[in-house]
């Protein structure tokens, strides 16, 4: 009886195992879904993010919406910092670039670095462009060079943080060509893009997505391309070594991370959510119109990519003669 027993008691137990890991790995958001963005208004991370919530939203891969809280300032280290303190929180989201990658690098008083957060899957591979305003009297990059080495400080680019890609790439041509050209960081896309338009910066780097609409109204001229190979956008524009500089071509990634602590229903749910978004015809078309590198990785393979990319602009950044501090 005592054996009888105790093998309905373990069958129960068994039965009732396996509930719980149904009921675990059923995890849905209940409430709208914070999504952390940080860039103001018209920066690269924003745009992106607002496509990808009205992607999900159009093809109803979410019972709930996602709600934009763009935390700006500290060239990603606000955000980092803010998602940081939402331990544990599986609600909330967040838009990662390469500066969450390469500020840690710089910056002492970074106190958190993206491998300390939650990997949920990478999306895009960005390349970028050289732009000017489309009345500028710079018609290629040389003539941009050659002005700025005969006006040494003179000359002004629009950008984002210190560390931005932005900022690599002034560093990396100024140290190629002996160029001297200033550098004014705006917290917000728009802010940078409102410059160059408004004649106060004379150049600014900018992925395609960004300078899309004003590359196509006539209002910017693009002098170069920072990419190995064409883009279809641009077929006559040069990449930077097809213009006489070769230099190291600097990488851009977005994704997705979370949380510290996030439960592991809810990563699956996220990895699932945005493996479903990357099979969509509206998330390929956004690709195509965008001329972005489909980068999809999933949570594992992208806490391994942290690393690895880290070592990359480890080595951009000495090459371009910013101090590492980690």
């Amino acid at each position: 009886m005592k054996t009888r027993m105790s093998v309905v008691l373990f069958v129960a137990g068994l039965a009732a195992m396996g509930a719980s890991t149904v009921f675990a790995q059923a995890f849905q958001p209940s409430r709208p879904i914070e999504f952390v963005v940080h860039t103001g208004p018209g920066g690269g991370a924003d745009v992106l993010a607002r496509a990808l919530a009205s992607i999900i939203d159009k093809e109803k891969l979410a019972p709930v919406r996602l709600q934009i809280n763009n935390k700006t300032g500290g060239g990603g280290l606000t955000a980092m910092h803010y998602l940081a303190e939402k331990k544990g929180e599986n609600h909330t989201i967040a838009v990662f670039t390469g500066n969450w990658i390469t500020n840690p690098l710089v910056r002492k008083e970074a106190k958190i670095s993206v491998g300390e957060l939650t990997p949920i899957v990478r999306l895009v591979l960005e390349p970028a462009v050289i732009v000017v305003k489309a009345d500028s009297p710079y018609k290629t990059l040389k003539d941009f060079i050659e002005a700025a080495k005969t006006t040494p400080g003179q000359l002004k680019q629009s950008g984002g943080s210190l560390t931005s890609r932005d900022n690599v790439v002034r560093q990396l041509l100024q140290k190629h060509t002996g160029a001297q050209w200033a550098y004014i960081s705006f917290p917000g896309g728009g802010e940078r893009i409102a410059a160059l338009l408004g004649g106060h910066v004379n150049m600014m780097v900018i992925e395609p997505q960004e300078a899309g609409e004003h590359i196509r109204a006539g209002n910017m001229r693009v002098l170069a391309q920072i990419s190995e190979k064409h883009l279809a956008g641009f077929p006559n524009v040069p990449t930077l070594k097809e213009a006489g500089y070769d230099v190291a071509i600097v990488p851009q990634v977005r994704g997705i991370v979370a949380p510290p602590g996030v439960s592991k229903e809810a990563v699956a749910y996220y990895e699932d959510l945005f493996a479903k978004l990357a099979q969509s015809a509206s998330w390929k078309q956004y690709l195509a119109d965008n001329q972005f590198d489909d980068g999809f990785m999933k949570s594992a393979e992208l806490g391994k990519f942290f690393g690895e990319f880290a070592e990359t602009m480890r080595g951009i950044l000495k090459e371009a003669g910013v101090k590492v501090v980690r």
